[in-house]
């Protein structure tokens, strides 16, 4: 059985930082593409960074140079190191693997909400 748990959200001033974890379990996390999406209220949910296996990443544009994909195959573990945050990064987050779409059953997320 799949099973996704995101933590490490919580309430930050903007400019601020936060790490995200995305433990895994149920499926080979080391072979598979991992992504970070998030869902912004009265939004849809965006995929905004993925990590290959071979550790190759890639960004939505409206986060590069800000956040960071990372993972921890012997960890099960993915990761996002969000800095600089802004106000428009208020969203839950969530992790999943990836193949032109997210492949499993969402995890609780976890919230990250920015103040001015």
């Amino acid at each position: 059985q799949v099973q996704l748990r995101e933590s490490g959200g919580g309430l930050v001033q903007a400019g601020g930082s936060l790490r995200l974890s995305c433990a895994a379990s149920g499926f080979r996390l080391s072979i598979s593409t991992m992504a970070w999406y998030r869902q912004a209220p009265g939004k849809h949910r965006e995929l905004v960074a993925a990590i290959t296996s071979g550790h190759t990443t890639t960004y939505a544009d409206s986060v590069k140079g800000r956040f960071t994909i990372s993972r921890d195959n012997a960890k099960n573990t993915v990761y996002l190191q969000i800095n600089s945050l802004k106000p428009e990064d208020t969203a839950v987050y969530y992790c999943n693997a990836h193949s032109g779409s997210p492949l499993y059953n969402w995890g609780q997320g976890t919230l990250v909400t920015i103040s001015s």
